[in-house]
């Protein structure tokens, strides 16, 4: 049996001595070398930068409770008009002051305020932070993935049962009645985080030449205004559920499809058709039979839009390979996946011509579109 073999089975066993592979390595994990790059100013810089980011590791969950608590009690919208003292705010949010200070602090610390000596004011960061439609309700919804998280261990085991896999079915109907201020209050954060999405997706595609777009699983209808706003031209078609359809506030020229992807074929006449936000919802094999039944349902030449955050794959994304996957496989029905997956998929439907646009927005929505061969008979 191996060291760490004979240390799992026996927690009272010293651990064996740590001895990480690779040069770089070593060196990053020896005293003496850190002690000598704390005495030589380049050197000095580097293993600062390094300290602080391991530090910022280890301290995340604090500061996501920070926000929380900054969200919740709505001190960024309080302090958006101009500095507030600590004395001022405290009777506003029922906390006692020397409380109180402590959180602005942090919340100061995290770039989110600026400090003025007993008066706190918006930081650039905490006023970008409250542009962002629908980053507040994101924030105030975590605490369902925070609970899910809260034995991270037997998590990735897959020794739980999230909360987060219930969650959204709840809202949105599948088991039953539901409290109507919940329903409201996550409808209104898909329909504002939609419009961010679609937002960043159409500065990444052009829709020049297409006649009509069909958005498929597109709710409220968020995407299909904002091409609206930017492509007035283009016919629009609305293809999800029939009670999501049914309350989509869209213009009337907008045809509206109701029915399940997963039940039938789509219906024809479409020379785009977008997903957006909907892959990384489902398993591969639910996404296999989609992409199939988006091929038949175009013509020669037509395409498909697939948008939605994106896995790094080979190069993990600091955004989308911490927090989408694993707020997919808390939702236990879909995955984030990488450019590359999504284009062997779309191969595989028998797309061709596969364009996997720039990852500068993948946090928000990357972007791969791909066309039906204009040879198909």
């Amino acid at each position: 049996m191996t060291d760490a073999a004979t240390q799992a089975t026996d927690p009272a066993r010293p651990a064996p001595a740590f001895r990480p592979q690779g040069l770089l390595n070593r060196l990053a994990a020896s005293a003496r070398f850190r002690a000598f790059c704390a005495r030589v100013p380049g050197l000095r810089i580097i293993a600062r930068r390094e300290g602080a980011a391991l530090f910022d590791m280890m301290q995340g969950f604090v500061q996501s409770q920070v926000l929380l608590a900054l969200v919740e009690l709505r001190l960024l919208h309080r302090l958006a008009d101009g500095p507030a003292s600590v004395a001022a705010l405290a009777p506003q949010v029922k906390m006692p002051e020397e409380r109180l200070r402590v959180l602005l602090q942090a919340g100061a610390a995290m770039g989110l305020l600026r400090r003025h000596g007993e008066a706190f004011s918006l930081a650039r960061r905490g006023a970008a932070f409250l542009a962002v439609p629908g980053l507040c309700e994101m924030v105030r919804h975590h605490d369902v993935l925070y609970r899910d998280l809260s034995d991270p261990v037997a998590f990735f085991r897959g020794q739980t049962a999230p909360e987060l896999a219930d969650f959204w079915p709840y809202v949105f109907g599948a088991d039953g009645a539901q409290d109507p201020d919940v329903t409201a209050r996550y409808s209104r954060l898909m329909a504002e985080s939609q419009a961010m999405v679609a937002e960043a997706a159409l500065m990444q595609v052009s829709l020049a030449g297409a006649r009509r777009l069909m958005d498929v699983g597109g709710g409220t209808g968020a995407f299909l205004r904002a091409v609206r706003a930017r492509w007035p031209a283009l016919e629009l078609a609305l293809f999800d559920l029939p009670q999501v359809v049914a309350q989509a506030p869209l213009p009337a020229d907008v045809a509206r499809h109701g029915g399940s992807f997963r039940d039938g074929p789509l219906p024809g006449g479409a020379d785009v058709i977008s997903l957006v936000r909907v892959l990384y919802d489902h398993g591969d094999d639910t996404v296999r039979a989609l992409l199939a039944r988006v091929h038949a349902a175009l013509p020669p030449g037509g395409r498909v839009l697939i948008i939605e955050p994106m896995s790094g794959g080979h190069r993990p994304d600091p955004q989308v390979d911490v927090y989408f996957s694993i707020y997919t496989m808390a939702m236990q029905t879909g995955r984030a996946r990488s450019r590359d997956e999504i284009g062997t998929l779309l191969q595989d439907a028998g797309f061709v011509d596969i364009t996997k646009h720039s990852r500068r927005m993948d946090f928000i929505a990357g972007a791969v579109e791909a066309r039906v061969s204009p040879g198909r008979v």
